[in-house]
């Protein structure tokens, strides 16, 4: 009985395989699913075990040049990975509703092939936001929907590019560039210090930013759905962007909803009065609301919500409460 499953499940990932489009074959970690498999479980390792090990008896990294180098480096890259998408067919022949893949060995086939590999692979460099966290001994800033995200996203659009790399099942993609434009150039400003903090006063609505990243990359999935015909080839795709953007779409209404409605985000006075009258911890932060300088970064805590270098938290675009982390 083992060795029957055995061998259905080797028919279907030799299946999956052969399904692949071969002009991405050539590509780093492109031949098969086993090389980026083993980077998501060591990344999983490190962060989960190794990393906290590593970093039990030591102060925490001091890494503010090395995260300002980062941040900016991921928004020329996102900058750019938005750039080809368009010029690959979503500013030039696609429809924006049903648009297939470009299966063609044509020079804008093969450019659009070229920006869902790296999309693919600034994935992967994504990874370093949370061993970057593990360092600076940032614990509670790695929750299960970071780390979930963080490793489930890589993984899956790998499978993805590897078949359908283009038409209507890279919207997500080239959306979430654009958001990540915003994001890290946040982050990048916010670790450069306190004197950029007046450059952040936009802070306080990259959460709807996500809401409308989630909206957009929902209704564009579900036109599949009311489509008399489509030939888009991968409709499994499809179907997963829709789940993922519903699923993190709620999630976020939620933190709005608790953070701004609900008022639970307290105005900037208020929270410093509420932390003289908290007092202030050991560590030198001030409970319900004060800064606390950490590794040439400023963090936030407000009424239990993350904050990292002076913003809102966010990852690969996800934003996190005590409970939530955005995708």
């Amino acid at each position: 009985m083992l060795e029957a499953a055995r061998t259905r499940i080797m028919e279907v990932y030799d299946s999956l395989l052969a399904g692949a489009d071969p002009r991405i074959k050539g590509y780093p970690l492109m031949e098969s699913p086993v090389n980026m498999s083993a980077i998501l479980l060591a990344y999983l390792a490190f962060v989960l075990y190794i990393g906290p090990r590593f970093m039990a008896n030591r102060k925490p990294y001091q890494l503010k040049e090395v995260m300002i180098v980062y941040n900016f480096s991921l928004v020329a890259v996102s900058i750019y990975i938005v750039y080809e998408f368009m010029m690959s067919g979503w500013a030039t022949t696609y429809t924006w509703r049903c648009d297939p893949v470009d299966y063609s060995d044509s020079p804008q086939g093969q450019r659009m092939v070229q920006v869902a590999w790296l999309f693919l692979f600034s994935k992967f460099i994504e990874l370093m936001d949370t061993v970057f966290f593990v360092l600076r001994k940032k614990h509670g800033q790695i929750t299960f929907l970071h780390i979930f995200h963080h490793s489930i996203m890589p993984w899956s659009w790998w499978w993805g590019v590897s078949h359908a790399p283009g038409g209507m099942g890279s919207f997500h993609a080239m959306v979430n560039s654009f958001v990540h434009v915003i994001m890290y150039s946040y982050y990048g400003l916010s670790a450069a210090g306190p004197r950029f903090q007046k450059f952040l006063w936009w802070k306080k609505y990259m959460t709807a930013i996500q809401l409308v990243q989630f909206v957009l990359v929902s209704i564009h999935a579900t036109q599949y759905y009311f489509m008399r015909s489509c030939g888009y080839q991968a409709p499994l795709i499809l179907h997963l962007i829709w789940v993922y953007g519903t699923f993190f779409f709620v999630l976020f209404s939620n933190f709005w909803y608790q953070a701004y409605t609900k008022g639970k985000r307290l105005p900037k006075n208020n929270q410093e009065l509420s932390g003289k009258n908290k007092g202030t911890s050991s560590n030198g932060t001030v409970a319900n609301g004060a800064t606390k300088v950490a590794n040439g970064s400023h963090k936030h805590l407000e009424n239990g919500s993350a904050h990292k270098n002076g913003s809102a938290h966010h990852e690969n675009g996800c934003t996190h409460s005590s409970k939530m982390k955005k995708a």
